[in-house]
């Protein structure tokens, strides 16, 4: 185990290093720079911004001061924003996001599992044909046109939840639940396909012909082996909520990191584009990495397949 751990840091770290080098070398190659836009800012001025932020220095020289940077966890100034750094922008925004994302991490995989089993234990009949309905659902409609129709329905029409800001819990069940809607109708139909295989399994049988009903064996047989795919999903869902919070934080107003990221981009600020990306990446690369690991509590075969892999 001990081996199996130091090995996926190490890619973990190489990943991180190529993703930062990769983005540092994107806004490398995007026309214009931050301050192309400035057109009344005298010349003088101007260079004089550039020296000051190392942007008269050469691409190399650039890129090794960023990974000095990134490797100390000091990801810059920022361009537009005088007397913020990165840090402090990530610092300030995300536990923003990260309170929307848990929320909308909760939902989809309390409800993805649930929906997912009745549908399998009622398999053909019509809360089977209900579920999967409501999964299309979720995954046919973009998370920014069920906010909208959320913040309509909810917040306008029937004046029960807060239209739109920051500043207490209801004011994070819309957007919660826009961002849920997608990996919960995926959640859904993947562990209903899992478990409809599971439960036509002999050791399945057994447990019925022991008087056991659907319920024990739901949760004492079934639910662990259906687990599975879905553990393996977590990670990149994780990453995928905060990620596509953006949009949904737009909407509603809140002062999430996703809102700092399209500010961004619009002004061209590099080092917090760069920084964002980055921290983004290591949030899906830590959490891939923590589901490596429960992957293997759940099954440790895993690690013997990647022994004999190696071998």
């Amino acid at each position: 185990m001990t081996k199996f751990i130091i090995k996926k840091i190490l890619i973990l770290l190489f990943s991180l290093f190529m993703v930062a080098s990769l983005t540092f070398a994107l806004m490398q190659m995007i026309p214009g720079d931050p301050f192309s836009q400035e057109k009344a800012i005298p010349k003088e001025i101007l260079d004089a911004m550039y020296r000051h932020y190392g942007l008269d220095q050469p691409w190399y020289v650039q890129y090794w001061n960023y990974l000095k940077g990134f490797a100390t966890g000091d990801l810059g100034p920022s361009f537009k924003y005088q007397g913020r750094t990165v840090t402090e922008i990530i610092r300030e925004g995300f536990p923003v996001s990260m309170i929307l994302g848990l929320e909308a991490l909760t939902l989809s995989i309390f409800f993805g599992i649930g929906l997912g089993c009745i549908a399998s234990l009622k398999h053909l009949r019509w809360q089977d044909h209900a579920t999967m309905v409501v999964a299309v659902l979720g995954i046919s409609v973009p998370s920014f046109i069920l906010a909208t129709f959320l913040q309509y329905l909810f917040g306008m029409k029937l004046d029960l939840l807060p239209v739109a800001r920051w500043g207490s819990f209801d004011h994070s069940i819309l957007p919660a639940f826009a961002l849920a809607a997608l990996p919960m109708a995926f959640i859904a139909r993947l562990t209903r396909s899992n478990m409809v295989e599971i439960m036509q399994q002999d050791y399945i049988q057994t447990a019925k012909s022991k008087g056991l009903n659907s319920f024990q064996i739901v949760i004492r047989h079934a639910l662990r082996n259906a687990l599975l795919p879905i553990v393996t999903y977590l990670g990149p869902l994780t990453t995928a909520i905060l990620t596509g919070s953006f949009a949904v934080e737009k909407i509603f107003g809140i002062p999430g990191l996703g809102q700092w990221f399209v500010m961004s981009i619009t002004n061209r600020d590099y080092t917090v584009i760069m920084g964002i990306t980055v921290f983004y990446s290591a949030i899906l690369m830590v959490s891939i990495f923590f589901v490596d690991i429960l992957y293997c509590v759940i099954d440790p075969r895993i690690q013997l397949i990647d022994k004999k892999v190696r071998q």
